[in-house]
């Protein structure tokens, strides 16, 4: 049997889909060639492509540019001497599984390809699958990903360099560093001499020479050293605008890095909002952790062996980090939130941390996404092109309610990304469900389920499950009405449930006796002919009726009707007067969620 995803495949292609339309990172279709011998060398590098990305299926037998049941051509290759064929083809051989099945009456074989161990060739030549098509990798590429499956780290690798080499200027930065440190050893790193603290960052030798690491952060230019200039900062007024300034960094990376910090902060704009409990607070157009992340992971997770700077590309909303080099091998776009960290240069990466430059290991990448939604911002976005990787941060002056509210959420939830990222989705969607926030959170679905459940809790109380799904596995959320109270305008519509409608008319005229247009629509702040069809549907399913004797118009009154709820507690009445088999609340039907006109 195929796996699940080519299962599914499989059936929009029988519906009528192309299967070229259908391929991406770890699927792809194939048609058989004209002899055994050249499908065979096309499968062992379509494998070698998968293999040297991060996996995945080719399934043979399948016409890509056909739509519909004419795209099944099928093939009579035998499985296991394809399988083979396929290691006998790529240096060094890669063992894959193979199995035949059949659908739609031809029969069809799916190749399943693990991440290699290695950089896998087919006739000297080596492939990886970016996107929905294989990209010849360079030599640079090779070496780069043959280091990281053997765990080489380059930043780790020892030069001629002394420590004596070391920018007097870099090393007071990093005691200044140190010295804010909140964890007491780390402070007490300040009062080393250079060798010592050098040793005590990870970046030098028992010997007194330093590693990749140490000269990138501490030593001043080398003209032998093949990323001379590392960082590239540009100011726009405008998105589209000419460069009003430019500014080129080079070693030490530790001075490049708190330079750029300079630069940024100098020119974001900062709004000042009161919080729930009285506390004035700045809020800046770009959240100051988010930059110092972007930058911080591109300076430390690209790629030193390839040449050009990182660049920085600022204008007033918004900020562009480019890096030269792709994602560390294993990570992608889509899973990026929930990889486990996986640093491309450990050395660097560790030192960089401890100074106090960038998050702990796995939850800087979080804090970029909770940041800018925490304050009304989109997401970051992340691209990754063949050589390069691009971080945006689309921010602006920030939402006020929005963050009032997650000002006021317990701290566990307001630095939760995931939590940020479920009232992102929920502040344009009415509802979603765990199904749908799988891709946004990056995690399995039961996971996402009990993200959501959490978030149903009392001590939070921002979501709540549909009346009609309550009783499912996987229940629809929408926001509770009270968050879109004070959420306000930052939703994108206006939600409110038939319960919701009910129940508050329902109150009223339990405390007033009777209700009118006039008073559902200041009730409910809705317009008048928003108000009338409220008060016909009511009247529809017995809940009120007219008690006036005029039938249109602003004067018409309404009381409770057969099956108007009465009190929790109060025993039915047993009187033949209108209303006399009313129910209480919780023998009512279950109705259907309704929402008024989006605001």
């Amino acid at each position: 049997m195929p796996t699940p995803p080519v299962e599914e495949a499989l059936r929009h292609i029988a519906g009528g889909a192309r299967a070229c339309d259908l391929e991406g990172r770890t699927l792809d279709f194939k048609r058989p060639m004209r002899s055994r011998d050249d499908t065979a060398k096309d499968m062992a590098e379509a494998a070698a492509c998968f293999a040297n990305a991060v996996g995945g299926s080719v399934v043979l037998g399948v016409a890509d540019r056909t739509a519909g049941p004419d795209a099944f051509v099928g093939t009579d290759i035998q499985p296991h001497w394809l399988a083979r064929r396929i290691y006998e083809l790529t240096a060094p051989g890669l063992t894959v599984e193979v199995s035949d099945f059949r659908y739609a009456d031809r029969t069809l074989v799916e190749i399943r390809v693990p991440v290699g161990v290695d950089v896998h060739l087919v006739g000297g030549r080596a492939t990886a699958r970016r996107d929905d098509g294989c990209l010849q990798m360079t030599s640079a590429d090779i070496a780069r990903l043959a280091d990281e499956r053997r765990g080489v780290d380059w930043s780790a690798a020892e030069t001629d360099s002394p420590v004596s080499t070391a920018s007097p200027v870099a090393m007071a930065q990093a005691r200044a560093l140190l010295r804010q440190h909140q964890d007491p050893q780390r402070r007490s790193y300040a009062t080393y001499d250079d060798a010592d603290l050098l040793r005590a960052l990870g970046v030098a030798t028992a010997d007194g020479r330093l590693l990749n690491a140490g000269r990138v952060l501490f030593c001043d230019p080398d003209p032998a050293f093949p990323a001379e200039e590392l960082l590239v900062y540009q100011y726009r007024r405008s998105p589209g605008g000419e460069p009003a300034e430019i500014a080129r960094l080079s070693q030490p990376l530790i001075s490049a890095y708190l330079r750029i910090q300079e630069h940024v902060e100098a020119r974001v704009d900062k709004t000042p909002l009161l919080l729930p409990d009285g506390q004035q607070v700045y809020l800046a157009d770009l959240p100051e952790a988010a930059v110092r992340e972007a930058v911080a992971n591109a300076v430390i997770h690209r790629d030193y062996r390839s040449p050009g700077p990182v660049h920085v590309e600022h204008a007033p909303t918004q900020l562009v980090v480019t890096s030269p080099g792709p994602l560390v091998q294993g990570v992608t776009v889509d899973n990026i939130l929930s990889t486990p960290s996986r640093p491309r240069n450990f050395r660097l990466t560790a030192a960089v941390r401890v100074l106090g430059l960038a998050e702990q290991a796995g939850v800087g990448v979080e804090r970029m996404y909770r940041e800018m939604i925490r304050l009304g911002h989109q997401p970051p976005q992340i691209r990754e092109d063949w050589g390069s990787v691009r971080v945006s941060l689309l921010g602006g002056a920030p939402n006020k309610a929005i963050a009032r509210y997650v000002a006021s959420l317990p701290e566990e939830y307001a630095d939760d990304a995931d939590a940020m990222l479920v009232l992102f989705a929920l502040l344009s969607k009415r509802t979603v469900t765990a199904e749908q926030l799988t891709p946004v959170l990056q995690k399995p679905i039961d996971e996402v389920a009990g993200v959501l459940r959490k978030l149903d809790g009392d001590d939070v109380a921002m979501v709540e499950p549909t009346r009609e799904t309550i009783r499912r596995r996987y229940p629809t959320y929408r926001l509770r009405e009270q968050v879109i109270r004070e959420l306000g305008a930052a939703v994108g519509y206006r939600r409110r449930t038939q319960d919701d409608i009910d129940r508050k008319v329902i109150e009223a005229v339990q405390e007033i006796g009777q209700i009118t247009g006039k008073m559902v629509q200041l009730l409910l702040d809705v317009d008048g002919s928003r108000a009338s069809r409220i008060l016909a549907d009511l009247v529809d399913r017995q809940l009120l009726i007219k008690t006036s004797h005029q039938q249109r118009g602003p004067g018409v009154t309404y009381g409770p009707g057969p099956r108007f709820p009465l009190r929790k507690g109060r025993r039915r009445s047993v009187s033949s007067k209108p209303g006399a088999d009313r129910v209480p609340v919780e023998d009512q039907p279950e109705q259907q969620e309704l929402f008024t006109d989006d605001v």
